[in-house]
């Protein structure tokens, strides 16, 4: 068996020679099939991560200037504050139409290349914009004197609680009922901002059998959990899985052509409904045992990711417990 070591140094020297001898690699393949990378990658690739990744990856290594200043362009566009459609359009048109220019490829022969391609070039950029929305929620401080922020707070309450407990104040222990520290859950959204509240309202509002299932689970006597703060720690996996790009894999295959924020709130939701399942599989003796089963919970979801043909779905079963 190889040491740990061996097989990422075999991988960096693979990748070595690989980069090296590309160029001759695509002049070979062009000439033999008449066909650019990406269009070999859009005819020949399953839709989804597959097909998607291959596509990003050629267009990064590109040596072509057009092609650097689109890749420019559409990552500029999508770390402003432009218009959604305008955004798509740009997408589509730009990245289709400089593709067609600089490959030299007819769209009246290659009919389904226009659409395989802009439809990779959407996810790609859908991604990075999915990123900068996100981040913009995680960067804004949760503010007490800000209405917004309290009315998404109490709803939250309401939501889990319903009629059963009535808050006392907005400065309670009761607070800890549904799992926050202490009596000013303002207090734990330091780390995530407003998208650890925003997550768990989604969860509450759009999954509200799942959200309370969970919080029972929560309250158990031995392998109880702090419900809110459980939210915040996989509200922080959920966004470093974005932004490490771990997560292209779920969202280059998710079946909702225009990612969305929502469409992140729901890969948080999974997480939470998949960490509450292993967390009771793991029986831990205490609290203190959290950090540890977390890690191996995100290890199997890396894992998991590593799988091109990896979607991660809400078990909806449970949403009407």
């Amino acid at each position: 068996m190889l040491p740990p070591t061996e097989p990422k140094m075999i991988f960096r020297v693979f990748s070595f020679f690989y980069f090296l001898s590309r160029p001759l690699l695509k002049w070979f393949l062009h000439r033999f099939t008449n066909l650019c990378e990406l269009q070999r990658i859009c005819y020949g690739c399953p839709p989804g991560a597959t097909r998607t990744k291959k596509v990003q990856m050629s267009l990064e290594l590109s040596r072509r200037l057009p092609i650097k200043k689109l890749l420019h362009i559409l990552n500029e566009l999508v770390s402003n504050d432009v218009d959604e459609t305008f955004l798509r359009r740009e997408i589509q048109t730009r990245a289709v139409g400089t593709v067609l220019q600089v490959k030299k490829i007819n769209p009246k022969v290659h009919i389904d290349f226009p659409r395989s391609f802009g439809s990779c070039a959407e996810k790609i950029w859908g991604y990075k914009r999915l990123y900068f929305m996100v981040e913009k929620l995680r960067a804004t401080q949760y503010d007490s004197e800000e209405p917004e922020h309290e009315a998404k707070l109490i709803a939250l309450w309401k939501l889990l609680v319903g009629d059963e407990m009535k808050l006392t104040g907005r400065i309670t222990d009761q607070w800890q009922h549904i799992g926050f520290q202490g009596d000013d859950p303002s207090t734990d959204f330091r780390g995530m901002g407003v998208l650890g509240l925003d997550n768990l309202l989604f969860l509450a509002q759009n999954y509200n059998g799942t959200a309370r299932h969970l919080l029972s689970h929560s309250h158990h006597p031995k392998h109880g959990y702090f419900f809110a703060i459980v939210g915040i720690n996989l509200t922080s996996m959920a966004y470093h899985l974005l932004k490490s790009g771990s997560a292209r894999t779920h969202f280059y295959n998710h079946p909702q052509h225009h990612l969305t924020v929502d469409t992140f709130h729901q890969f948080y939701c999974y997480l939470f409904y998949e960490f509450d399942r292993y967390w009771v599989e793991c029986k831990p003796k205490n609290i203190m045992d959290f950090s540890l089963i977390q890690r191996r919970f995100q290890d199997n979801i890396v894992k998991l990711l590593t799988n091109d043909g990896c979607c991660f779905k809400m078990n909806l079963s449970v949403e009407d417990v």
